[in-house]
């Protein structure tokens, strides 16, 4: 299980900056998704943030108040650190974000739930973190029920310093339901054309390829309920 002592210097073998020139167009697209547009006045935790790109284009797009990045990697942090300048970002090497107890409206992990040994634990771990009504946005791609799911295990355990888990929908909804979020979900459907490659080393063909993108890139929203309200 990963704890606080678990520590490395970066999650992707191949280097995590390319993990995050990769992932602009993912968070701009994850972005047209989710309904909170003005977070001016908000508190937000980016759960595995890496080298905290998201949370500077969130700055960018929709202001908000304060945000804390947290992560495993040492150097992924150190460079989120040495790149946020002024903005009013922190980023933390630590995987405990409920030692923020109900500082956050809002939280997010991208591409990050597929990661986690334990769900039950990272669900307990949100609730702490988030305000009552607090919101967590976290996507998840159903690679386990995709054809080309052999290959892309194979891929990331080959390159990840994390290993892969195969949750389906319904372990991850069960665990935030234990915990007493409410929870929603949503298929994050391409408006536009989906990019393909002369060699995929993801993705056995195109049709593989098109299943996730349609069918299989999902984004949950838990609602920590306000048990007193």
């Amino acid at each position: 299980m990963i704890n606080e002592e678990t520590y490395y210097d970066e999650w992707w073998q191949e280097g995590d900056q390319s993990m995050e020139d990769t992932h602009l167009a993912h968070w701009r697209r994850v972005l047209r998704f989710i309904p909170d547009k003005d977070l001016r006045e908000c508190s937000v935790l980016d759960f595995g943030c890496n080298q905290g790109g998201f949370l500077r284009l969130l700055y960018e797009l929709r202001p908000f108040k304060e945000a804390i990045g947290t992560d495993l990697a040492r150097r992924s942090i150190e460079q989120a650190n040495g790149r946020k300048g002024d903005l009013p970002i922190q980023y933390r090497l630590t995987s405990s974000p409920e030692q923020f107890e109900h500082r956050f409206d809002v939280a997010f992990s991208l591409a990050v739930m597929y990661l986690l040994p334990d769900l039950q634990e990272h669900a307990r771990k949100m609730k702490q973190a988030l305000k009552p009504g607090g919101v967590y946005y976290a996507t998840y791609a159903d690679y386990p029920n995709n054809p080309s799911f052999p290959l892309i295990k194979e891929r990331i355990n080959a390159h990840s310093a994390v290993p892969m888990q195969e949750h389906t929908l319904d372990d991850i909804a069960g665990a935030f339901f234990k915990e007493g979020f409410q929870v929603s979900i949503r298929r994050m459907i391409p408006e536009e054309f989906v990019e393909l490659s002369p060699v995929s080393i993801w993705y056995r063909n195109v049709a593989d390829h098109l299943q996730f993108a349609y069918e299989q890139a999902y984004l949950f929203q838990f609602t920590a309920i306000d048990k007193e309200g």
